[in-house]
């Protein structure tokens, strides 16, 4: 049963000609605090534990293969946050336009993924080898990122807004929702920093990262991209606090599958002051998106084990076959140039590496061309595609 509170205060603007009310958060943590039930408990030991395994990996294998999950489950993520904002990106329309090669949508929803990527490693580089705060200006900065070129690169990047958005609707009046006014921007954003850092609450790391998604997107700080950088402050705040050594997680994955029930708890904090039903779903998510993160990196370690036994029994091929097999590891959808450069070795010995490749049944060839033909490690990219199939 959840305690019944009120989570902000409406603001009326009545100069414009069509009169509507604003919303503006009140500073976390909740008042009163949350009432948390025994299964919300159990839930939050359960994907603590998850987490645990999850960053497990980081320890337990090879450090090239901790890069490699590192590399494409920050694309997994980034593709699944901007799929819930309607992009129609897929996972592999990112490796193709990585590969030089052209997307099956258009080049700006690819952009906007990529931007995201970029922008996930910008911060990340700065929390852990600048030691930079999670602050206001590190926000700022991450967002300036995010949309420094395409979409939305025209909407103020890195700088908070100083007019009024809304969700919803095609105007304040009859939007589902309308954000703080401009002027509560920075005051509410303030507060959402001072939480982040108050060392004296003693909450659980899970818990506050579940509180500041919410806080954050009912803000709307920013003209546009609110909803991928609120989803990216998880993330990132589960490794600046040490929860994650790599970013592991793709959250956007449950959003994405739950979409509809995600914005109608988002709302119910906003209107209701439900924070119990959200961090239910919140924690249900990390358990979920975390064990099944665990099975993807295992089931990716042996396919690559049992490939590689295959390979193995080429006899003198097997040495270039296997480096052209470790390229192909890190990228599943690559020509022969590409891999050409990454091995240093001949076009024509590549060139027969894949041919090997594809009698074992390992590779197939998807573009018919008659030189530099593209190559895909088929079950590979469909282990790594599950659930970012773009949206309908």
């Amino acid at each position: 049963m959840t305690t019944a509170r009120v989570s902000g205060i409406y603001r009326t603007n009545s100069l414009s000609p069509e009169p509507f009310k604003s919303f503006i958060p009140h500073p976390l943590p909740p008042d009163p605090p949350l009432n948390l039930s025994g299964e919300h408990y159990i839930l939050l030991d359960k994907a603590t534990l998850a987490l645990g395994r999850l960053d497990g990996l980081t320890w337990q294998l090879p450090p090239d293969l901790v890069s490699l999950y590192t590399y494409f489950y920050i694309r997994k993520e980034a593709v699944l946050s901007s799929q819930i904002e309607g992009t129609q990106s897929s996972l592999s329309d990112l490796m193709l336009y990585e590969s030089d090669e052209a997307p099956g949508v258009p080049i700006e929803d690819v952009g906007e993924v990529l931007q995201y990527v970029n922008a996930m490693n910008y911060g990340l580089k700065r929390v852990r080898m600048d030691n930079f705060p999670l602050c206001l200006r590190l926000i700022r900065e991450i967002h300036q990122v995010l949309l420094s070129t395409g979409r939305g690169s025209e909407k103020m990047p890195g700088e908070f807004r100083t007019s009024q958005n809304w969700i919803g609707g095609t105007r304040p009046g009859n939007a589902k929702f309308v954000p703080a006014p401009p002027d509560e921007v920075i005051a509410c954003m303030g507060a959402l920093e001072n939480f982040i850092h108050n060392k004296d609450l003693h909450m659980q790391i899970l818990v506050k990262a579940a509180l500041v998604h919410v806080q954050f997107e009912t803000i709307h700080p920013f003209l546009d991209g609110n909803g991928r950088l609120g989803r990216l402050l998880i993330t990132l705040l589960l490794c600046s606090e040490g929860i994650l050594q790599e970013p592991l997680l793709y959250l956007s994955l449950y959003f994405k599958q739950h979409r509809e029930t995600y914005y109608d708890l988002l709302q119910r904090v906003r209107i209701q002051g439900d924070w119990e039903s959200w961090l239910h779903f919140f924690l249900t998510g990390i358990y979920e998106t975390a064990n099944q993160a665990i099975k993807t990196s295992r089931r990716i370690l042996e396919l690559f084990q049992a490939d590689q036994q295959r390979i193995e029994t080429l006899g003198l091929s097997t040495g270039t076959t296997l480096q052209v097999f470790k390229v192909l590891q890190a990228m599943p959808l690559i020509s022969i140039a590409r891999a050409a450069q990454q091995t240093h070795i001949s076009i024509p010995t590549v060139t027969a590496a894949f041919n090997r490749l594809q009698k074992l049944g390992i590779v197939s060839e998807i573009t018919s061309r008659r030189i530099d033909k593209l190559y895909s490690y088929e079950m590979c990219r469909s282990i790594l595609n599950e659930g970012t199939e773009p949206l309908k």
